[in-house]
């Protein structure tokens, strides 16, 4: 096991990074960018190196000076998180040519996996389903003769992201010629690759992901799914575990997704996402390099810390468990508490925060970086906690979390917590008929 490890993130994923060392007796040493001098990673890491300004681009986004701040501290290891440069191929590439392990996967699966374009053709040659799609398109005339081979609804991806930047649904010729331009600046904005492509729109489908490791040596198991289809703008804003699928269904998915998963050899933890339609019909979407925001709702129903395991397979031990050894128990929600104000189309909310009171109690779990008299920064995301209920039911994990969120208080900026009542208490949550035009349809 490693002796010392740098986190090149921050928040709540660099918190949990930070407690998942610790507990394995590993040093820590996380940078930092000027804004977020205060937050609690910094204030409990062994080593605090502050890497640049608030702008994740002269900060977390800054190789060159993290790359530094983990050699001036003899760090053999960086976890990237997730975001920023986690899937980062050319900076996991620059780890390993600096004498530094990439807690991830190695820079080949990244690249070849990581480009929603080239994981298309991946899962083709996989034999794992894909909607029809098109090749990267070189401008707006490529992707109106697709338009015009296919047919409309189309959605136009970012070939270099995910997160939902990047992504936009066409219903027209006209619609086409409005969006693809906004398209590429925000892909560009956001990856630095205005790179498209597009695929057909599968209408009102459920988003389901599959949970996998793998050792790097062709060794790959699947830790089941999260359903992840209540998504606002195409971010996932609540996630759950075990899906309501068929479980004949839940298999096929799976099964589909280690299947790629070995065809690349992968290492590390890794998510398949895919879109499953009324019919039961699924469709690859694409596949992230890294570990999920959601991670815990499959470490609450399968009893595996993800986090600890990605450690392990990156220090060169191999994985902890067999497939015969991942059992799903119960049921398992997660709630995204973004700082910002539902009642005015989730405008953001930083500032100042007076006064947070976590829930407790049986199956509760609060992943959160914040604390009474923490300034939520206007630079980065803005989440600002997750929690997890867990109990044997869908119903009974229900239940817990609306009375977790009623115990919640943080003050001193509006948060999403009555959204998310608002959700659970949703007749068609409630009963499962979720999809991922959720938000858009159930929801007033």
């Amino acid at each position: 096991m490693f002796r010392k490890i740098l986190i090149a993130n921050r928040g709540e994923i660099a918190l949990r990074v930070l407690r998942a060392a610790r507990e394995l007796g590993v040093r820590t040493v996380v940078v930092y960018s000027e804004a977020d001098e205060s937050s609690l990673p910094v204030l409990l890491a062994d080593e605090a190196i502050c890497i640049g300004p608030a702008q994740a681009s002269g900060s977390y986004l800054n190789v060159r000076n993290i790359l530094a701040a983990a050699l001036v501290t003899g760090c053999e290891a960086i976890h990237p998180g997730y975001g920023f440069l986690a899937e980062n191929a050319e900076f996991a590439e620059m780890c390993e040519e600096h004498g530094l392990t990439f807690i991830g996967p190695r820079p080949d699966n990244i690249r070849r996996i990581g480009d929603k374009a080239s994981a298309r053709a991946l899962a083709v040659e996989a034999g794992v389903p894909v909607t029809p799609g098109s090749a990267p398109l070189e401008d707006l005339a490529a992707a109106r003769r697709f338009a015009s081979e296919i047919g409309f609804p189309l959605i136009l991806k970012a070939s270099a992201g995910g997160g939902g930047r990047g992504m936009r649904v066409v219903q027209s010729m006209p619609d086409l010629e409005r969006q693809f331009v906004n398209a590429q600046e925000e892909a560009r904005a956001a990856f630095g690759n205005p790179e498209l492509y597009m695929e057909k729109y599968i209408e009102e489908p459920k988003h389901i992901e599959i949970q996998l490791f793998g050792d790097g040596e062709g060794d790959v198991v699947h830790l089941f799914e999260r359903d992840c289809s209540i998504q606002r703008r195409y971010q996932k804003v609540l996630e759950e575990g075990p899906s309501l699928l068929d479980p004949e269904l839940r298999e096929r998915i799976a099964d589909a997704a280690v299947r790629l998963a070995e065809h690349i050899d992968y290492r590390g933890a890794g998510t398949c996402e895919f879109l499953v339609d009324r019919g039961g019909n699924f469709y690859f979407s694409e596949m992230n390099t890294r570990i999920q925001v959601e991670h815990p709702v499959t470490e609450m129903i399968t009893g595996i810390d993800l986090v600890q395991e990605q450690l392990r397979v990156a220090a060169g031990n191999g994985l902890s468990f067999e497939q015969s050894q991942v059992e799903v128990e119960g049921h398992a929600i997660e709630v995204r508490i973004n700082a910002e104000d539902p009642d005015h189309d989730f405008r953001p909310s930083a500032g100042r925060i007076s006064d947070v009171h976590w829930p407790g109690g049986p199956g509760i779990r609060v992943d959160s970086h914040v604390y009474a008299g923490y300034r939520i920064p206007p630079n980065y995301d803005s989440m600002v906690a997750k929690i997890i209920a867990w109990a044997p039911t869908r119903e009974e994990a229900i239940a817990r979390m609306e009375r977790a969120l009623k115990e919640t208080v943080i003050e001193g900026v509006k948060t999403t917590i009555p959204f998310h009542l608002k959700v659970l208490d949703n007749a068609f949550f409630r009963r499962g008929a979720v999809y991922t035009n959720f938000i858009a349809r159930r929801m007033s």
